[in-house]
């Protein structure tokens, strides 16, 4: 898949991002385009799809970019930014998030602005958000 224009694409650090790659594909179902092992079991560098849109993710560290990143468990559970990924089949999204032991932080309902979505919490405790509505539709 090639983008073209301007993409943006979401960068996050885990404390344990080999079990976090694994997690985002089994629970939301991204897949991996590229994953870079790093020194002593940890990530430097990977690359997740959904679709046509992509995060970027990599274990936690102290390097030059590391040092103004910090995880959830960092910021004593507090997330300051989320995503919001479009699902087409969201209640089936929402079943598999569930399944995969995602802890939802608002249920799936039907959004006055149209579509319908949930907000939910992966072992690491960042927010995820999903849902139908598609600002460009």
């Amino acid at each position: 898949m090639k983008q073209t224009g301007s993409v943006i694409i979401p960068t996050m650090r885990y404390k344990d991002a080999p079990a976090a790659i694994e997690w985002l594909c089994n629970a939301f179902g991204f897949e991996k385009h590229l994953v870079v092992p790093g020194e002593n079991e940890t990530i430097a560098h990977a690359q997740l799809n959904f679709g046509n849109a992509m995060i970027m993710l990599g274990s936690e560290n102290d390097n030059e970019y590391g040092k103004f990143v910090k995880t959830p468990n960092d910021l004593n559970g507090i997330n300051t930014q989320t995503p919001y990924i479009i699902v087409e089949e969201i209640d089936d999204h929402y079943s598999r998030a569930i399944k995969a032991g995602a802890r939802i932080v608002l249920n799936i309902k039907d959004e006055d602005y149209g579509g319908r979505g949930y907000s939910c919490q992966d072992p690491e405790g960042y927010i995820w958000n999903f849902g139908s509505y598609n600002p460009w539709t």
